[in-house]
């Protein structure tokens, strides 16, 4: 991974994006792609839309979402503590005792979630699993009127931020989903510009994808895109506990997962698996029998229908404080993606 590459993955990971605040990574993102793209546009939902080649007849749609699980301030109890509602699929499990950021008008505030001491639990509810009602965000306040003087009612919430290297070429991060598949599609697209292209490459960083794929649909609507490839986490199966017999045998450092699938177009797949073949880059195979939930699912359903493939990345201990990636699976997807589309001519027939 080219050094100035890493450091945009820094930056994205240390930008916070849940669904609903994501202008400050998508600013990010936008400076980035300035200086290889030939247009970029912020559209009217805030998916950000890069292309190289907007004049080819055939385009090209790479959507990774850019928005992260994330909380959203709801109430303030009269001695300042804070409540909190979920955005996105939480585990509760996840929170206890976690450093968070209040992203506050007046720049970020640090604050602690937790709830009382295992000392101080009954019986009983130490036999229960915590609901999000048991716990709340300290900030120090020491009043309401305090709190509401730093913090206001629908501030975003996160995971304290930042990626920690380590051994074997691994990295944790809250947020790899789906910032690492962001930053795929991104860089795919900057590679493909350093090649000859004959089709349009949209690269996407698609918004609101944790509450429902809303930024791929409505992008996807405005780019009207014939082949549209999502680009997400999938979980890592290479750590205790998991079935391998029905979530597949998926390791970090393997390579990026194509999927197979009603949800994805054949030819396409097809097409993805022959050049990472041809191209020497590793990759492991993955199977979904279900419409998949992620943009993908939204890219194949636009308009009169999206020849959709799906690459992912694998991530150990999804929708946590300690995603867990392989930076080289990120380098590889960016490289099938970028030589996919370089190797289309535009006459391809994607009809199942």
């Amino acid at each position: 991974m080219e050094a100035s590459s890493y450091e945009f993955l820094k930056q994205l990971l240390h930008t916070p994006s849940p669904s609903g605040y994501e202008r400050p990574i998508q600013d990010v993102v936008r400076k980035y792609v300035a200086s290889f793209a030939d247009t970029v546009r912020t559209d009217a939902h805030g998916n950000v839309i890069a292309c190289k080649n907007p004049e080819a007849k055939v385009r090209v749609m790479f959507a990774g979402h850019c928005d992260q699980i994330g909380m959203l301030v709801t109430h303030f109890h009269d001695s300042g503590f804070i409540y909190a509602q979920t955005i996105g699929g939480w585990d509760p499990q996840q929170l206890i005792g976690q450093r968070m950021v209040i992203w506050a008008s007046g720049g970020p505030i640090p604050a602690v979630i937790s709830r009382k001491p295992i000392h101080l639990l009954t019986d009983e509810e130490r036999k229960q699993v915590v609901k999000l009602d048991d716990l709340w965000l300290d900030i120090g306040a020491k009043t309401k009127q305090e709190a509401q003087e730093l913090v206001r009612i629908g501030d975003p919430v996160t995971l304290q931020l930042g990626l920690v290297e380590m051994r074997n070429g691994l990295a944790n991060s809250p947020a790899m989903d789906n910032k690492t598949g962001l930053w795929t599609v991104i860089e795919a697209l900057r590679r493909a510009s350093l090649q000859s292209l004959q089709v349009g490459v949209y690269a996407v960083s698609t918004v609101a994808e944790e509450i429902g794929l809303r930024g791929a649909q409505t992008s996807a609507f405005g780019v009207d895109p014939h082949i549209g490839i999502a680009v997400d986490v999938t979980h890592a199966t290479d750590c205790p506990t998991i079935d391998k017999r029905q979530q597949g045998d998926i390791a970090l450092g393997n390579g990026p997962v194509i999927f197979r699938g009603p949800n994805m177009n054949p030819v396409v797949t097809e097409r993805l698996i022959a050049t990472a073949k041809e191209k020497l880059i590793p990759f492991q195979m993955s199977a979904s029998g279900r419409a998949v939930p992620n943009d993908a699912n939204a890219l194949q359903l636009n308009r009169a229908g999206v020849a959709t493939g799906l690459v992912s990345l694998p991530n150990r201990y999804m929708h946590s404080a300690v995603e867990m990636v392989a930076l080289e699976d990120l380098d590889r997807a960016a490289d099938l993606l970028a030589a996919f589309v370089v190797g289309l001519n535009g006459d391809e027939d994607f009809t199942p």
